[in-house]
C-alpha cells in the first residue's frame, strides 16, 4: 500500500485518467467517463482521485483549463472568446467569471498585464514556469464566492452598527 492508502494498480488507473484530462482538458470529463477510463465505479473513482491527488477531479480539470488559458492569453493574440472555447468552456461568461475567481483578475486584465511586463523568465524552462504559475485551486470556486459574499455582508453589518452608535 502507498502512503495515500491506495494500491499501485489503482494509482496507475487514476494516472491514466489524469493523463487523459491533461491531454484533452478542453473536452468534457464527467466522473462517469473518467471512471470508465480507470475501470472503477464513479463513486470509487471520485474518492480515490481526491485521496491520491488532493483535489477532486473537476477541480483538477478547472486548474488545467485555467492554466492553458493563461498560457494562450500570454503567448497568443487569439481573442478571449476563442481561448474560452479552445480551453473547454461552453460560455464566455462562465469562463470569465471562473477565471476571475481563480486568478483574481479578468482575462483581459491578465493579458494586458502579462503583455506589458518584461519577460524575465524566458531563460527558465517552461515546465518550471508553468508549475510556479499553476492556479492554487484548493477551495471550490463556489465556496470562495460564498465566503466573499459573507465577508461583504459582515462588513456591511459592522458599518450599520457603527452608524447606529454614532
Amino acid at each position: 500500500m502507498t502512503p495515500a492508502g491506495q494500491d499501485q494498480e489503482l494509482l496507475r488507473r487514476l494516472l491514466r485518467a489524469k493523463d487523459r484530462m491533461d491531454a484533452a482538458s478542453h473536452e468534457a470529463w464527467p466522473v462517469r467517463r473518467l471512471a470508465g477510463v480507470s475501470c472503477v465505479s464513479p463513486a470509487h473513482f471520485a474518492r480515490s482521485f481526491k485521496d491520491a491527488f488532493g483535489v477532486p477531479p473537476h477541480r483538477y480539470l478547472l486548474t488545467r483549463r485555467i492554466e492553458r488559458a493563461t498560457a494562450l492569453l500570454r503567448d497568443t493574440s487569439l481573442s478571449i472568446t476563442d481561448i474560452a472555447f479552445r480551453t473547454g468552456w461552453a460560455s464566455l461568461g462562465t469562463f470569465g467569471r471562473t477565471f476571475r475567481d481563480i486568478t483574481g483578475e479578468s482575462p483581459g486584465d491578465f493579458r494586458a498585464r502579462e503583455q506589458a511586463a518584461p519577460h524575465e523568465l524566458e531563460w527558465v524552462p517552461a515546465c518550471f514556469v508553468a508549475a510556479a504559475k499553476r492556479p492554487g485551486l484548493t477551495t471550490a470556486v463556489s465556496e470562495k464566492r460564498r465566503r466573499e459574499a459573507d465577508a461583504r455582508v459582515t462588513a456591511s453589518e459592522s458599518r450599520s452598527e457603527e452608524q447606529e452608535m454614532s
